[in-house]
C-alpha cells in the first residue's frame, strides 16, 4: 500500500503546485477572461496532467531503490545473488530487452519492477521472497517483473496516468468556474473570486482520488497479461501457478507506494477499488484457463 500512494501522491503534488503557479502567474485568469475557452483550457490541462505523470515515471527508478532500501547488486557477494543475476540476464534476452538492474530489499515476500525505458530498468525482489519460495517459483516471479519491463507497462501506465490527470484538471477548471459564476451572479465586473480557487483546489484532489481508481483497474488488467508472459518466458505456466498460491498463503509484503503498480501484493473489501493487482485466485484461474 506504501508504493501506491507515493505514485499517486507524486502526480498530485506536481498537479497542484503547477496549478497554484500558473494561477499566481495569471493563467487562470486568461483562460476565463472571455468566457470558458475550452480549447485553452484542454491544452492547459495536457501540459499540467502529463508533466505530473511523466515526472514520476522518470524519478520511479530512483524513487524505488529510496524508498525500499533496495541494494543494486554491482557484484554478487553470493552464490543466490550470482544466481538471481544469471536468472534476470536470461529472461531479459528472451524478452528482448537491455538487461535490467537487479536489486534485493530487505522485506517480507514481494518483487517489482520499474523504470521509463525497457533497456534500463530495475527488477528488485525482497529478502522475504527468496527465502520462502523455491528456486522455481522466484524465477517465475521474476519472469513476471521482466515481462512488465517487454511489454511497456511502466510507460503505459504513465501514459493512461497523464491522461486521467488531464480530465481531472479540465473538470476541476470547468466545475469552479461555473461554481464562481454561480456565485457572482450578480456582479457587474466579475473576475475570478475565492470560489474559483477554493472549486478547483478541492475538485482536483476529489477528481484526482477517482482517477486513481481508473488507472488501478488498467493495472490489473496488465497483471494477467504479466502473468501469462512469464509462463511464456519459462515456457510452463505451473511455476507462475505455484507461485502465486504460494503468495496467496502468504501475507505480500507491502511496497512503498510509488511501485505498488508493479509488485505482486493485492488487496480486498473497498481497497480492491484502489488495488493494482487482481486477487490471486483469479491470476491462477486465468493461468490455467489459458491455452
Amino acid at each position: 500500500m506504501k508504493r501506491i500512494f507515493l505514485f499517486i501522491a507524486t502526480n498530485l503534488a506536481v498537479m497542484l503546485v503547477l496549478s497554484v503557479v500558473l494561477s499566481l502567474l495569471g493563467v487562470n485568469r486568461y483562460l476565463t477572461a472571455h468566457g470558458l475557452q475550452l480549447g485553452t483550457l484542454l491544452a492547459f490541462s495536457l501540459v499540467v496532467g502529463f508533466t505530473g505523470a511523466i515526472f514520476s515515471l522518470l524519478i520511479s527508478k530512483p524513487m524505488a531503490k529510496w524508498s525500499t532500501g533496495a541494494r543494486v547488486i554491482e557484484s554478487p557477494a553470493s552464490s543466490t545473488e550470482a544466481w538471481l543475476v544469471n536468472v534476470v540476464q536470461t529472461l531479459a534476452q528472451r524478452a528482448g530487452i537491455g538487461m535490467p538492474e537487479v536489486a534485493i530489499y530487505n522485506g517480507e515476500p514481494n518483487a517489482f519492477a520499474t523504470g521509463a525505458f525497457k533497456d534500463s530498468a530495475l527488477v528488485a525482489v525482497s529478502t522475504g521472497l527468496l527465502e520462502s519460495m523455491t528456486k522455481e517459483e522466484v524465477e517465475a516471479v521474476l519472469g513476471h517483473e521482466v515481462a512488465h519491463i517487454a511489454n511497456g507497462d511502466m510507460v503505459t501506465m504513465a501514459l493512461i496516468q497523464g491522461v486521467v490527470n488531464t480530465f481531472v484538471v479540465f473538470l476541476a477548471r470547468v466545475v469552479g468556474y461555473f461554481v464562481d459564476s454561480f456565485l457572482s451572479r450578480d456582479e457587474d465586473d466579475h473576475h475570478q473570486g475565492i470560489g474559483y480557487y477554493v472549486t478547483v483546489f478541492v475538485c482536483e484532489i476529489l477528481f484526482g482520488i477517482a482517477a486513481s481508481m481508473i488507472v488501478a483497474w488498467f493495472s490489473r488488467q496488465r497483471e494477467f497479461r504479466a502473468d501469462a508472459g512469464s509462463a511464456q518466458l519459462l515456457g510452463n505456466r505451473q511455476p507462475m501457478i505455484n507461485a502465486l498460491a504460494r503468495l496467496g498463503g502468504m501475507e505480500p509484503g507491502e511496497l512503498p507506494k510509488s511501485m505498488a503498480a508493479a509488485g505482486i501484493s493485492d488487496k480486498a473489501g473497498w481497497g480492491a477499488l484502489f488495488s493494482t493487482h487482481p486477487p490471486m485466485e483469479e491470476r491462477i484461474a486465468a493461468l490455467q484457463q489459458a491455452r
